[in-house]
C-alpha cells in the first residue's frame, strides 16, 4: 500500500471549542492538507518541539519517552497513520532496537509529538489521505468570490460549536460538500474536519 510523507504546516487554535486545536499536516507538494483535531496538552508538546527556543524546566511526557528510549537504545524510525474510523486516526510507531523492528500502536497526536523528538518522518496511507485530506486552496483572494445561502453563511461564521453538529445533520450531502469546500478555502479546518466526518459516515 502506497505511503505518502507528511509535514507539519502548523497548529490552529479553535476559538469555538475550548481546548481544541487542529494540527495541520500536508503532503510534500502541499497539494493536500490533513487537519487532525488534538487536545491542548498534545498541541503544547508539538508546538514546543517545533519552536525549539522554549524549553520546559522539567521533561514533558513525550520528552520522558524520548529519554527512556535513548537509555535503552530504542529509536523511533517513522510514524504511519494507517486507519481512519469515525473521524479517529490510528497510528503506529515503527521502532528499532538491536536491529529488531517493532510496531507500537499510538494515538496520532502522541505519535507525532514523539516523531518530532526523534526527527522521524510521518507517513499516511494514500487511500486515507484521499478520503480525509483537503485540496489546498491556491489563493485566499478567491474567498471574496464565494457566494453561499444564509444557512451556509451562518454555519461558517457560527461561534457556538455545540449546535454545529445538529445543523450539519440537517443538511443534504450536496450542501455538506459545498460547505466543505468553502471552509477549506477559508482555512477553517476544525469545522471542515467535522463536516468531513459527517460525510464519511453518510457514505458508509
Amino acid at each position: 500500500m502506497k505511503l505518502i510523507q507528511l509535514k507539519i504546516k502548523g497548529i490552529s487554535y479553535s476559538e469555538n471549542q475550548s481546548g481544541a486545536y487542529a494540527l495541520i499536516l500536508a503532503d510534500e507538494n502541499e497539494k493536500r492538507k490533513l487537519p487532525i483535531i488534538i487536545g491542548g496538552f498534545e498541541a503544547q508538546a508539538i508546538a514546543l518541539e517545533l519552536e525549539k527556543e522554549i524549553k520546559p524546566p522539567r521533561p514533558l511526557t513525550h520528552d520522558l519517552f524520548k529519554n527512556f528510549a535513548d537509555k535503552y537504545k530504542i529509536v523511533v524510525k517513522k510514524i504511519i497513520i494507517h486507519k481512519l474510523i469515525d473521524g479517529v486516526f490510528y497510528s503506529n510507531m515503527i521502532c528499532e532496537n538491536n536491529h529488531s523492528e517493532l510496531s507500537i500502536d499510538a494515538r496520532t497526536s502522541d505519535a507525532i509529538a514523539i516523531a518530532l523528538r526523534f526527527k522521524a518522518p510521518i507517513y499516511i496511507h494514500d487511500s486515507i489521505l484521499k478520503t480525509a485530506g483537503f485540496k489546498a486552496s491556491i489563493e485566499n483572494k478567491n474567498k471574496k468570490n464565494i457566494s453561499a445561502d444564509d444557512l451556509v453563511k451562518d454555519i461558517i461564521t457560527n461561534t457556538d460549536d455545540k449546535n454545529l453538529t445538529d445543523e450539519l445533520e440537517s443538511l443534504s450531502l450536496s450542501k455538506l460538500k459545498s460547505l466543505l469546500k468553502k471552509l477549506v478555502t477559508s482555512e477553517q479546518y476544525e469545522k471542515a474536519a467535522k463536516i468531513r466526518d459527517v460525510i464519511s459516515k453518510r457514505n458508509k
